[in-house]
């Protein structure tokens, strides 16, 4: 009879515990993102949905929303800050929008390569002083950054050196940093939407642009300009965000499934884009591409009034801005 007890308190116990793994409460979020589908932004996003399900034993659920579904990324960061929408991408210099001293990520030549984004931004007091910022006056989080492609210069004429920059109508998009680039380095900036840009350089309307690699590839620029100089002017970074609502809401366990997944999904995010990028210089070689590498130094003095205007609008916190990521690589 003892035993028969025994039994049936064991049963009552697995009982228990299969009730509550099948009443696991499920999560569902939302991920909007203005990059297409065949973008690497998609493929980094949906290596971070399936994380999220492995890790939390299938309690979290991430729909994807490509293409502006939800709104451009300016509307989908406010989406964020309201609780409407759970994750998104962002550039941290695209935080200016709100502060206006995080345009120094996108000043041209400030950033040299992706490890001095990532310690810029997490290891400098103004890095860590604008993720405070971020989160406590936004309501958002920066759970991990990304590598998403660093802009090279494209033109019907070869660049060896900043000289040949002079009068180059150079089609940039509607953004200081970029406007900058090409005025300072004696161009004549020509913002343009981006769908207008193939036909652009085509008909010689204008005689280059500027973009990362992996939009030269897609957009088939290779095929209307015959040269390639490696500028490497403004870096993209890309970081993974989520609403501070969102993660709030989640049980301990679950934030940390969150943070761990970013953060892995960020790794594999910023490998597709070296990797593609290693690769793409080769392949516009093949397409009769011819690559130029010109003197960087040269092109980084040339943007000492764009650093001036941008100190002179931020004050001692653009000063502060400068000084501690020009440091790291000192």
């Amino acid at each position: 009879m003892k035993k028969a007890v025994t039994l049936l308190g064991i049963g009552a116990m697995l009982f228990g515990v299969m009730t509550t793994d099948a009443l696991a409460k499920e999560y569902k979020l939302k991920m909007g993102m203005v990059a297409g589908t065949s973008s690497n932004e998609y493929k980094g996003a949906e290596f971070f949905a399936k994380q999220l399900a492995e890790k939390s034993n299938g309690q979290i659920k991430l729909a994807l929303y490509a293409d502006g579904q939800l709104g451009d990324d300016r509307s989908m960061i406010e989406q964020l800050s309201g609780g409407a929408l759970d994750f998104t991408f962002a550039e941290m210099a695209r935080f200016q929008l709100f502060f206006p001293e995080a345009e120094v990520f996108s000043l041209p030549y400030m950033i040299k390569d992706f490890d001095h984004v990532h310690r810029a931004t997490f290891e400098t007091d103004f890095g860590k002083d604008l993720l405070e910022k971020i989160d406590s006056q936004l309501g958002i989080k920066v759970l991990a950054q990304a590598y998403n492609g660093t802009r090279q210069t494209t033109s019907n004429r070869a660049i060896n050196s900043i000289k040949d920059m002079k009068d180059l109508k150079l089609r940039v998009p509607n953004a200081s940093s970029n406007l900058d680039y090409a005025k300072y380095s004696g161009a004549a900036p020509t913002p343009m939407a981006f769908s207008e840009v193939y036909l652009a350089l085509q008909t010689n309307s204008v005689d280059g642009q500027e973009n990362p690699l992996s939009a030269v590839k897609a957009q088939k620029f290779y095929e209307v300009q015959p040269y390639l100089a490696m500028t490497n002017h403004i870096l993209n970074d890309q970081v993974y965000i989520v609403s501070s609502m969102t993660l709030e809401s989640l049980p301990a366990d679950l934030q940390q499934v969150v943070k761990d997944a970013a953060v892995a999904a960020a790794d594999y995010h910023t490998k597709l884009f070296v990797d593609e990028e290693a690769n793409l210089k080769e392949f516009f070689k093949q397409q009769g591409v011819t690559i130029t590498e010109p003197n960087l130094d040269e092109f980084k003095a040339a943007m000492k009034p764009a650093y001036d205007k941008y100190i002179a609008k931020n004050k001692a916190v653009g000063q502060k801005a400068v000084d501690e990521i020009s440091a790291l690589v000192k």
